[in-house]
């Protein structure tokens, strides 16, 4: 674990202490973790080969496709690129995947990734075989317990120790009947979608309802029964309960989108330091949650347009802060915070309870670390509420904790671009999603002028 010294720029506009910055640059996310991982998935349980393109590269999906092949199923990777790019972001990188009977018995590493975790569960309970799944220490403390329960209601044989948690055992007999299951998906909509995705190969198909007051995530609810129906699944929608009909899936080609979520830190920086940045390949319709970043950081002082080499956002170092519910976005809240917290304006960012058990409690850790650099940050139940503070280094080389989450880190390097001083604590945990965050950082910030 290595600390990363966050680069300064400064802060432009009408809360400059220093010369104006300007960015001037053009980058390219790496491929979405969320469509990725779904994707694999969806493809393992097909009755024909897929083809992912440009699919993300990262600590999350590596674990799946080492999960999917301990199970049976064939994934190659092939490299389409002209051999004269070391960037990961710009590989023309092609995986294909040929399905194959599940089998075990089989150990499963799921690290600290929500998706492999839950997603995996139902598809090792359709392989015949023990299956083992254990992971990092805080993977123990993540919530499955619900997961855990709507699979033994399909009469899914679980060995879990009565703690409806990993580490686990699943006895997969093969099959699963399927019909209908209820599912408390409060806590996380992965419960959910990894049901879903798991109906089509179901004897009967699966119809799930949702019986929690509230589902976090909606966008990752409907960017899953969009992929099932790429795949060929036939999908019935109402207001608590989605069915998925027992038809099948059908392998097919697919272009992974960039990865919205990891733009935002990258979105921000312009609007700090001024200039602009364009992200490469923005689709102009996406289910991603991601996408509502546009509409709120043109509000936190951003400019966007859609240009012909991408999304283009441009800014002044004039921050404003926001009131915003993020309960279906709460992978945004850290960029979100990160820049708030530099903001002119107070912020309220509501409806985020659910980030408590994400990697770490994000709510509490965004509080303790921008707090420890002078800022205004007060946790509720569910919320961020931010007051505008002078944030600064109260000690020779800060350390902004990360807590091994991803987020955090890239909230860290937000900040380190106004406030000089800020060492971000294991820079190493971005590549969950990220396959080289600095590297990308660098190249964003490498075409920086002084105006």
């Amino acid at each position: 674990m290595s600390n990363w010294s966050a680069p300064y720029r400064g802060i432009s506009g009408a809360n400059a202490t220093n010369s104006t910055i300007g960015l001037s640059a053009e980058i390219t996310i790496p491929g979405s973790k969320s469509v990725t991982n779904r994707a694999l998935i969806l493809a393992a349980l097909a009755k024909t080969p897929s083809k992912l393109l440009r699919p993300l590269q990262s600590r999350d999906t590596d674990l799946m496709v080492a999960g999917l092949k301990a199970l049976g199923i064939g994934i190659s990777q092939s490299d389409n690129s002209d051999g004269n790019t070391s960037d990961l972001s710009q590989r023309s990188v092609v995986w294909e995947i040929t399905p194959a009977p599940l089998f075990g018995p089989a150990a499963i590493d799921v690290g600290n990734a929500g998706t492999v975790m839950r997603f995996m569960l139902p598809v090792a309970a359709l392989a015949t075989g023990l299956i083992h799944f254990d992971g990092d220490p805080r993977s123990h403390e993540r919530p499955v317990g619900p997961l855990i329960k709507a699979l033994e209601d399909l009469g899914v044989t679980i060995d879990h120790k009565n703690r409806y948690s990993l580490p686990l055992l699943i006895n997969g007999a093969g099959r699963i009947l399927g019909g209908k299951v209820e599912v408390d998906a409060s806590k996380s909509s992965q419960f959910l979608s990894a049901l879903l995705l798991a109906g089509a190969n179901m004897d009967r198909g699966l119809t799930v309802t949702h019986v929690g007051e509230r589902l976090p995530s909606q966008p990752h609810i409907e960017m899953t029964i969009g992929m099932l129906r790429d795949f060929g699944a036939t999908v019935d929608v109402e207001e608590k309960s989605w069915r998925v009909h027992p038809d099948g899936l059908i392998g097919r080609e697919i272009l992974i989108e960039p990865d919205l979520s990891n733009a935002a830190p990258f979105m921000a920086a312009p609007i700090i330091c001024g200039g602009s940045v364009t992200i490469r390949d923005w689709p102009k319709s996406t289910t991603q949650p991601g996408d509502r970043l546009r509409e709120i950081f043109t509000a936190m002082g951003g400019a966007i347009e859609f240009t012909s080499a991408g999304l283009k956002i441009s800014g002044t170092g004039k921050i404003s802060g926001i009131d915003i519910d993020l309960h279906g976005e709460g992978e945004l809240t850290p960029a979100i915070a990160a820049l708030a917290s530099l903001a002119s304006s107070p912020s309220r960012l509501r409806g985020i309870g659910h980030l408590r058990l994400h990697e770490t409690d994000r709510l509490a850790a965004l509080a303790r670390e921008i707090n420890a650099l002078g800022g205004k940050v007060i946790e509720g139940e569910d919320s961020l509420r931010i007051e505008p503070a002078n944030l600064e280094i109260k000690s020779a080389n800060h350390l902004f904790h990360t807590y091994d989450d991803h987020r955090m880190a890239t909230a860290g390097a937000i900040i380190g671009l106004a406030i000089k001083g800020v060492n971000v604590e294991n820079i190493e945990t971005t590549r969950k999603t990220l396959p080289d965050f600095p590297g990308l950082w660098s190249t964003m910030l490498g075409t920086v002028d002084a105006k």
